[in-house]
């Protein structure tokens, strides 16, 4: 299993967020595993940090080249380019 951490930057949590869980039958079935963390910035509630399970790095990269991801997240708002980066969590 693999998790990747997602940073990135709103324009409103509000409007962000339905789109996020709108999203997750797609996720589930390009292999995300259900285990999602959201989190907000302490200074800036708009910089959005999310760690999401896969079941291997392959399906992850693939969801994330995907280009409907990428509309779905001009549609959510979503302001520049991503930080994404693929963990793993120790044994």
């Amino acid at each position: 299993m693999i998790y990747v951490n997602v940073r990135h930057t709103v324009m409103d949590y509000a409007k962000w967020r339905p789109f996020f869980d709108g999203d997750a039958s797609r996720r589930k079935a390009a292999g995300a595993t259900g285990e999602e963390q959201v989190y907000r910035d302490a200074n800036d509630p708009n910089v959005i940090t999310v760690i999401m399970g896969w079941d291997n790095i392959e399906n992850a990269q693939k969801f994330v080249m995907d280009p409907k991801l990428a509309e779905v997240m001009k549609q959510a708002g979503v302001i520049g380019l991503p930080q994404m980066v693929a963990i793993l969590k120790p044994a």
